[in-house]
């Protein structure tokens, strides 16, 4: 038999216990990104990397959440305390009090934050497909969730150097991360990308390019969609609280539905820029550059889904679309810095751009009151502090020769010398022993190559 809610219940435990449920609500759909970064990469490395790429997104979430945990949210308090004049308990994340909602249900906002932070570590492994160790990776995720994403978050939403309060004043925006988690993770894997090197002949001697194509289109337009669907847990899962905290009525939700259109037009916009401007180019409409263009319109608006009109949903989502093939090309052929799944336009440059735009007036709903000259030192210093501290791991790394695998490893691909595992055995692979060797044969159309 049903119990009636005795009338003494407090009225605000009872709201925060229904606002920490949508709060984890949205937070195991963020989770559920990660399945669309692992088919988004899958589809666009060759088959003899599928594997290599699956194990990264996966470790990436199981290293990068538990380093988070224990060192992350203490160096988070720390940047903030020293940069903001905070005041914080660096190892207050250990206290079992934060298990109780009425003591502000620490834990759950922390698992809220662990996601946004491992969304940041996981964009990096797509610019470094194909030909870095695993054990390099797994280095840098431990320093990204450790200190390099900690200290973004500490100078930025936790009141630190970047805030109105912090040594700068100047203050900042940004809503969902558009710049803090997307443009950061994309500058990373620029960097990265830069330091390890091109896949084997992407590059030829004058400094043309090679196509190397993915060896899934179906899979990398799946993990889009995926994607796509996780990111309303982004942008409107922050926007709502659905009981207000007194319990008194519903929260208002005023901004939820400008968030919800904002995002679905952003998407939308991005798509159609980055098709328009592949057809002019090409004179073909690039079906990655579809499914990318989508992904660079959310990311272009993250950063201000909550106070930019409706109109300036389609411009800022359409330009984050149509700059990905420019940008995309400059990084190629001019840096010759070989971007496997395309992170940088997609997350950096229109995560920058999206969080510059909305500095601009016209942009915003009347009283935004979005400094332009704050939102350029806000990209400024965020890139500046990836940019340095990706470089000195994964420079560490490579000087001490633990960055790249064997031109020999390369070539029989990372399945096979990482894991020992090969994808699609079935196609005429020999079968693979604990080693990261191969036995067996070769299937040939006229029967069995010996290897």
């Amino acid at each position: 038999m049903l119990e009636l809610l005795p009338l003494q219940v407090d009225p605000g435990a009872v709201s925060g216990s229904i606002n920490y449920v949508w709060v984890l609500t949205v937070t195991f759909l963020i989770f559920f990104m990660h399945a669309g970064f692992a088919m988004l990469e899958a589809g666009q490395v060759r088959s003899k990397n599928v594997a290599n790429q699956l194990t990264k997104n996966m470790l990436t979430w199981s290293v990068g959440v538990i380093v988070f945990f224990v060192i992350g949210v203490a160096v988070q308090n720390l940047t903030a305390n020293v940069t903001g004049g905070q005041t914080y308990a660096l190892f207050g994340i250990f206290d079992p009090a934060n298990e109780s909602i009425a003591a502000g249900g620490g834990w759950v906002s922390w698992l809220f934050g662990a996601v946004f932070a491992m969304t940041a570590a996981t964009i990096v492994s797509g610019a470094v497909a194909g030909r870095m160790k695993l054990r390099a990776y797994v280095t840098y995720t431990v320093a990204l969730a450790g200190v390099i994403y900690p200290v973004v978050v500490g100078m930025t939403w936790a009141g630190g150097l970047l805030s109105s309060s912090g040594l700068i004043g100047l203050g900042y925006s940004d809503f969902a991360g558009g710049m803090i988690v997307h443009g950061m993770g994309g500058i990373a894997g620029l960097t990265a990308a830069a330091i390890v090197g091109p896949r084997l002949d992407r590059f030829n001697d004058d400094g043309s390019v090679n196509v190397i194509p993915g060896h899934s289109i179906t899979f990398a337009v799946l993990g889009t969609l995926i994607l796509c669907f996780g990111w309303y847990g982004f942008n409107v899962g922050t926007a709502a609280s659905p009981i207000a905290s007194d319990a008194s009525g519903l929260a208002s939700f005023g901004n939820v539905g400008r968030v919800a259109l904002t995002t679905t037009l952003g998407m939308a916009a991005g798509a159609i820029g980055a098709a328009t401007v592949a057809l002019y180019k090409t004179g073909k409409v690039d079906t990655l550059y579809v499914a990318n263009g989508m992904l660079a319109g959310l990311v272009g608006i993250t950063s201000n889904t909550d106070i930019i009109t409706w109109w300036a949903a389609l411009v800022i989502g359409g330009l984050a679309g149509a700059q990905l093939p420019i940008v995309f090309e400059l990084v190629e052929k001019y840096l010759n810095v070989d971007d496997v799944c395309a992170v940088f336009p997609v997350h950096g440059s229109a995560g920058a751009l999206g969080a510059l735009l909305v500095g601009i007036p016209i942009f915003t709903v009347p009283g935004a009151g979005v400094s332009f000259v704050a939102q350029v030192v806000f990209v400024a210093v965020i890139a500046t502090w990836t940019i340095g501290t990706t470089a000195l791991v994964f420079g560490v790394l490579k000087a001490l020769g633990q960055i790249r695998v064997s031109r020999e490893h390369e070539l029989e691909g990372l399945d096979v010398s990482e894991h020992g595992v090969d994808t699609y055995p079935e196609f005429g692979r020999p079968d693979t022993v604990t080693d990261g060797g191969v036995t067996g044969a070769y299937e040939t159309d006229g029967g069995q190559e010996e290897k």
